[in-house]
């Protein structure tokens, strides 16, 4: 073979492999992209159910949290309310700033001022996972019902800005709900459960017992018949009778 010339079925499989290694390299690519975007997405929340009930008159929590995979630095937020009726603006209640995570939220004054600012209140607290924005809203009253919604930009990626939203329902006293039908219906359940276990394991002991005693009385007639063969064995054979 000559020296620099590549042998033929080396000419003929180095295509495949071009086309091989640009496929995954352009897998790898999008995958480091999409990735990337995930990263970089800024997370929003206020906990599993964003439907809260507060009786009229007494104070409630407004929950608000965001967190960043790559972590946060300047971020602007703030709280607006809105009621069910859209065609009424949105009303501000809170916005502040915060510098990073080691931090404490500064408030930004409001311009519009409205009476429901004076009953909120801002509890930050910062964990290792994410950070809280919620607040309290304070003597709670039928016409706070509505629509609050908790919005962070952050800076360090490129002003992302999200929000969530929480649903406010005022009512005078919560109803006790009557628990009394779900109970009768578990006893009742409970009670054809344990029957049919005690029922199964009753059929257990019984068939034992059954069990048992036939081996006993097959035992019994194995050891009766070894022992009458035996006594018929060492009996002395009976003489012949002399013919007459």
């Amino acid at each position: 073979m000559l020296v620099g010339v590549r042998p033929p079925w080396d000419r003929e499989l180095s295509p495949h492999r071009g086309g091989l290694q640009w496929h995954s390299g352009f897998m790898i690519l999008l995958l480091a992209i999409f990735t990337a975007q995930t990263c970089l997405a800024l997370e929003v929340s206020v906990g599993k159910n964003n439907q809260i009930k507060a009786r009229n008159g007494t104070d409630t929590t407004l929950p608000c949290t965001f967190a960043s995979c790559i972590g946060f630095e300047d971020v602007t937020f703030s709280w607006t309310y809105r009621t069910d009726n859209d065609t009424f603006k949105a009303e501000e209640l809170y916005k502040g700033t915060l510098k990073n995570k080691k931090s404490l939220p500064k408030s930004v004054p409001i311009l519009n001022i409205n009476e429901r600012m004076d009953r909120v209140e801002l509890i930050p607290s910062n964990n290792t996972k994410d950070y809280n924005l919620s607040l309290i809203l304070k003597n709670v009253d039928f016409s706070d019902a509505g629509r609050y919604t908790c919005i962070v930009t952050n800076k360090k990626e490129k002003n992302a800005s999200h929000n969530a939203t929480v649903y406010l329902t005022v009512v005078d006293k919560f109803e006790v709900v009557d628990n009394t039908l779900t109970v009768i219906i578990a006893s009742a359940v409970g009670g054809v459960i344990g029957l049919l276990i005690l029922i199964l394991v009753m059929k257990k002991i019984i068939t034992f017992i059954i069990k048992r005693n036939q081996d006993k009385k097959k035992d019994c007639l194995v050891s009766s018949s070894v022992n009458e063969n035996t006594d018929n064995a060492s009996k002395p054979e009976s003489k012949a009778k002399p013919k007459a």
